[in-house]
């Protein structure tokens, strides 16, 4: 059964039973996506006097700890808390809606006179204004890097200075409202840029004004069977008062019913 879903005076229907499950999981081993130097994500069998965490091992329950790095390990997203240094500036405090508007685009990168490959404005915006959902105000960017290697789903970046965003990208998608950002890249920035951050500064235009909802969410994978297009999302992170939580993504195809 359909459901619908109201956005700017227009009604569109999705299939709440049809997700895209985008996010990359989390589990321990080196057989995962990783970068930024971050260690493995690590489970571990909780011990106290005779009682063991794993049922494999005796125990009555399964009880674990997780070691993980938010921005280096699996599909997160992060807030402007990033790049600042307000204690308040958290995801939990920054996201308060969790349903949104979204197209999304696959772009090929372009290599650069230095060599590096790099996601430009031009050739995003040329998929944004064009297509039948051209006309329809975007809340959400979903940003898929071509060519679409399933090898994205455990590479490890770390030292290979992957690709990254055109700051120029950045600011367009702030001045049109767009607050919230996906990508399959461990950041939208260049691996070493001396610290600058330029994309993260446009995008959310920190510090002088500064879009405290808009969020970025990396390291996801929209398998080749997803067709670009017009998407509900539903962006689903932990409630941690951290400035960035690991997260589901999750899209709903999105049908015009009328306008």
């Amino acid at each position: 059964m359909l459901a619908t879903y109201p956005h700017h005076g227009r009604a569109y229907s999705f299939n709440p039973a049809a997700p895209l499950d985008i996010s990359l999981p989390l589990a321990p081993g080196e057989n995962q996506v990783n970068c930024f130097w971050a260690e493995p994500v690590q489970f571990d069998v909780i011990r106290v006097g005779d009682f063991v965490g794993s049922v494999a091992l005796g125990g009555s329950t399964n009880y674990q700890r997780v070691h993980l790095t938010p921005h280096g390990n699996g599909t997160h997203t992060e807030c402007y808390g990033h790049i600042s240094p307000d204690p308040q500036a958290t995801l939990n405090r920054c996201l308060r809606r969790f349903l949104f508007v979204a197209r999304l685009v696959s772009v090929q990168p372009r290599p650069q006179p230095n060599g590096d490959q790099v996601v430009l404005l031009e050739d995003v915006r040329r998929e944004l204004e064009g297509g039948p959902a051209a006309d329809v105000p975007l809340e959400a960017l979903v940003l898929r890097t071509l060519p679409n290697h399933r090898a994205k789903r455990t590479r490890h970046y770390s030292g290979t200075n992957p690709t990254y965003l055109e700051p120029a990208l950045a600011h367009y998608l702030a001045e049109h409202h767009i607050e919230h950002l996906l990508l399959d890249l461990p950041s939208v920035d260049r691996e070493e840029d001396g610290g600058q951050l330029l994309a993260h500064h446009a995008f959310w235009q920190y510090p002088h004004a500064t879009r405290t909802h808009a969020t970025i969410t990396e390291l996801i994978f929209v398998p080749d069977e997803v067709e670009d297009g017009l998407f509900l999302l539903s962006l689903q992170p932990t409630s941690l008062e951290l400035d960035a939580s690991p997260s589901k993504p999750v899209l709903y195809a999105l049908g015009n019913m009328s306008s």
